[in-house]
């Protein structure tokens, strides 16, 4: 039946009021993009101002890898968001924590970042079946995470494997002798006028160490809020692509599952996200839990795009390692996918936990939150303690 002139007229003011809306969020993202790399360079700053040379007595506190990787665990667990934490991270390195201790924080934010996953299964923890195929989806991302914690932690420890192909590769993309990101940092000419306006206009009055954690402070508030607007309006832009990609390629292999999840992690810019939107489906049998897993490995290395991103706004002579840092993280999530999907025995692992922690949280819901408070915040404790006692 066609459409009256009238109808016809409505539709396209409604596909053109669409098309405009849309329009606008994506100009607005771009905004986001622009704050989330002003944000990256004020901590930067700040923590150059604030710390001067004692950089490394600031973080005296995480001044061993277990530490280390306690903070990145809760820090991502409390902000539940690992590009947040991860971009953080890369501004400290730009005002001089040592990349040995921000290895391990970057590995905690990836354990810390599944947490959602895990509450996004309890909408279904009316229904037995249900809940289990979502929370055994939920969960296998955790158990990945803690796997290649307990792989590459000790390797990196020993022998400082990631450390070197970090310097490696940031080396060779900067320059060694330069040690200065100018053939990158084409963003530097945006970035630099706001930060100058605050360091040295809004805050000149103030102290340098005041200054300094000012600056930190709202560079930390503008990445939260940056990252969190950057989520909400790509959901809203991609919400009818991404079923399309969740629908035509986790099922196809596991190959296909693990670009599409990185694809789509790289649009979304939130893990969390992704592997959330597989959550429900796993849960309503839609996917099995075969066909998840590489689509939650392939969120882990789409992450690595917000780091990377950071990166590009640090300038100075510690710029190469904030680029060193965000490349660690994009080879250890590539590595561990390669690594344990590769090798029977470990891709089966956290297949078999997290099915087993299903089956048990179906008799006793209070297994759910034993695990939560366990993973997430009693061992992270337990592990400060410990390495403090033992004067690690």
């Amino acid at each position: 039946m066609p459409f009256s002139p009238a109808q016809q007229t409505s539709a396209e003011k409604a596909a053109e009021q669409t098309t405009q809306q849309n329009w606008q969020n994506w100009v607005f993202v771009a905004l986001m993009v622009y704050l989330l790399l002003v944000a990256v360079s004020l901590i930067g700053s700040g923590f150059k101002m604030s710390a001067g040379d004692q950089a490394k007595e600031l973080f005296s506190f995480a001044s061993n890898p277990i530490t280390g990787l306690v903070i990145g665990t809760v820090a991502t667990a409390l902000i539940q968001s690992s590009s947040t934490v991860t971009s953080i991270i890369v501004g400290l390195v730009a005002g001089g924590l040592p990349v040995g201790i921000a290895i391990p924080m970057v590995m905690g934010a990836n354990i810390g970042t599944t947490v959602t996953n895990t509450i996004v299964s309890l909408g279904h923890i009316k229904d037995g079946d249900e809940f289990k195929r979502a929370f055994s989806a939920a969960t296998i991302h955790d158990f990945f995470n803690l796997i290649s914690v307990v792989i590459f932690l000790p390797l990196e420890i020993m022998f400082g494997l990631l450390e070197k192909l970090g310097a490696f590769f940031a080396t060779s993309l900067v320059g060694a002798d330069s040690m200065s990101m100018k053939g990158l940092n084409f963003i530097k000419p945006l970035v630099s006028p706001p930060v100058k306006l605050i360091q040295d206009t809004v805050l000149a009055p103030l102290p340098d160490v005041a200054s300094g954690m000012i600056m930190i402070g709202l560079g930390v508030v503008l990445i939260f809020t940056a990252i969190t607007i950057i989520g909400r309006l790509l959901k809203v832009l991609m919400v009818g692509k991404a079923k399309q990609v969740l629908h035509s390629a986790v099922g196809r292999g596991p190959i296909s599952g693990i670009f599409s999840g990185t694809v789509m992690t790289v649009f979304v810019q939130s893990s969390s996200t992704t592997t959330s939107l597989v959550v429900p489906l796993a849960g309503s049998g839609v996917f099995t839990l075969r066909q998840v897993y590489p689509f939650t490995l392939g969120a882990n290395i789409g992450t690595c795009i917000t780091g990377l991103l950071a990166a590009t706004a640090i300038t100075g002579a510690n710029a190469v390692f904030a680029l060193e840092i965000a490349l660690i993280h994009l080879l250890y999530n590539f590595i561990a996918v390669v690594l344990i999907y590769s090798l029977p025995f470990l891709r089966d692992l956290p297949i078999k936990a997290a099915e087993g922690l299903a089956a048990a949280a179906v008799k006793n819901k209070f297994y759910v939150l034993a695990y939560i408070v366990t993973v997430f915040f009693a061992v992270p404790a337990i592990l400060i303690i410990g390495s403090q006692l033992l004067g690690l």
